[in-house]
């Protein structure tokens, strides 16, 4: 199984945690043209600034680590590189310039430098524009989705955040079996 079709499972399901825009980038089966892969580049402080923003939507608990402890930071912009068209690309890199100018104008720092408060509250602000606006995509709404299915699909995810079970209920080579009963079935 390669990475899309992992993606894509993990994805369904999610179900309506994830927005209609992202599921249609993973379910479509269009294949972004090589002209407009990679039509944007992200800095090492743009993957700084992803990370601390999937920190904020997946924060570390006492139970498990957070989304920045699964390497949202980088998985956020090679999704956003790899599988989504050129126009959501410069929409989600026009919206993370937007972030950063907004916390330098409101607090004068940057996203990195702001508090946890401070932080949250430019994170609730942008949300709360992108469901008044029911603007799709958006920024936000490609970030938050990308944060939801990366920590979800990664080993933190899977096994400290939900019960990992490897192999589901337990192997018995002596279950009672009666005559005409059905051998395997499914729910």
């Amino acid at each position: 199984m390669n990475r899309r079709q992992a993606l894509k499972n993990v994805a369904f399901l999610m179900g309506g945690a994830i927005s209609a825009t992202t599921m249609g980038v993973l379910f479509e089966s269009f294949t972004v043209p090589e002209k407009e892969k990679n039509f944007i580049t992200f800095s090492a402080s743009d993957e700084e600034t992803l990370a601390e923003f999937a920190e904020i939507i997946i924060p570390t608990t006492t139970s498990s680590a957070g989304a920045k402890a699964a390497g949202l930071g980088a998985f956020i912009p090679m999704m956003v590189r790899d599988c989504y068209p050129a126009k959501m690309q410069e929409i989600f890199a026009n919206g993370l310039q937007a972030m950063n100018e907004r916390c330098t104008k409101e607090f004068n720092k940057s996203f990195i430098s702001l508090t946890t408060a401070e932080r949250v509250q430019i994170v609730t602000e942008l949300k709360d524009e992108a469901l008044a606006a029911n603007k799709t995509p958006s920024f936000f709404i490609i970030a938050r989705d990308l944060t939801i299915l990366g920590y979800f699909s990664s080993e933190i995810g899977c096994t400290a955040a939900r019960e990992y079970l490897p192999v589901p209920g337990r192997y018995d080579g002596s279950a009672p079996y009666s005559p005409g009963q059905k051998a395997w079935a499914t729910n």
